[in-house]
């Protein structure tokens, strides 16, 4: 089987795992979260009638409106980053050479959490679907991909914006998940393999781990590395069903998508 094809597979793999995981965690599970609220002051699941993203949106526009408020001064460190202004750091075709970045797709949709088994992997569970606990206040997401075809990894980023002190809580609860979970179940798929990775020490703090997804008959080696800035994070998972030993997150990806955030917000 050529890479070529291959990388065509984990593609739709991935997406089909992903739309089914982000409808499958609706139902029950998403009326009994509607009650609870997130640091934020909405419900874990956003507003009615869409994924947050609109309402953050709105938000954006009457602080903007505020007056004697500069839109050219860098925002605190612990402040939220917008959506527009997540917009403009994330990566693009160009900022790394040999990389075509996207739009995800599936991935953006970031389904509402839905109970992992066992609970302890939680964390680990969510990050398959850039969802967080406590979630974000905004986000996007983008998919990567190498120009040169041989290559058969599949890459996702997203950049996750929190209010304070939740990023940190994020990092943490992630840092405990990856010492202590190996496999589990979400949404009617297994997962196995989960294995936390050297520290990549980088950004304020960072995580990075492996795991082996089953989706629709296929085995899917992933990595993840998740690096936090400030109350914004920056999360990166790389598939690949060729070289299962070798799956790993692009380091200059990483590398020049911190660099660009850091541009972009100073």
């Amino acid at each position: 089987m050529s890479r070529r094809i291959t990388r065509t597979l984990v593609a739709a793999s991935v997406v089909a795992g992903l739309g089914c995981a982000s409808a499958c965690a609706g139902g029950d599970e998403k009326d009994k979260k509607a009650g609870r609220t997130s640091a934020t002051g909405q419900s874990a699941d956003g507003p009615k009638g869409g994924d947050g993203a609109g309402a953050a949106e709105d938000k954006d526009k009457d602080r903007a409106k505020a007056p004697g408020k500069d839109s050219s001064v860098a925002p605190d460190a612990d402040e939220p980053l917008t959506r527009a202004q997540l917009k403009k750091a994330a990566l693009t075709t160009g900022d790394v050479k040999g990389y075509k970045v996207e739009g995800a797709g599936s991935a953006d949709l970031q389904g509402a959490s839905s109970p992992a088994r066992p609970a302890k992997c939680q964390p680990v569970a969510d990050m398959f679907l850039f969802t967080t606990d406590p979630v974000s206040r905004t986000s996007l997401s983008r998919g990567v991909t190498a120009k040169d075809e041989t290559d058969a990894s599949v890459t996702t980023l997203a950049l996750l914006s929190y209010g304070s002190g939740e990023a940190d809580d994020v990092l943490a609860g992630l840092r405990k998940a990856t010492g202590e979970c190996t496999a589990y179940q979400y949404v009617g798929y297994k997962y196995s393999g989960v294995k936390e990775l050297a520290d990549p020490k980088l950004g304020d703090e960072s995580v990075a781990f492996r795991l082996v997804a089953s989706i629709e008959g296929a085995e899917v080696p992933a990595a993840y590395t998740v690096v936090r800035d400030g109350s914004t994070l920056v999360a990166f998972s790389s598939m690949n069903m060729l070289d299962a030993d070798e799956v790993e997150v692009p380091a200059e990806l990483v590398e020049a998508q911190l660099a660009k955030l850091k541009k972009t917000t100073a």
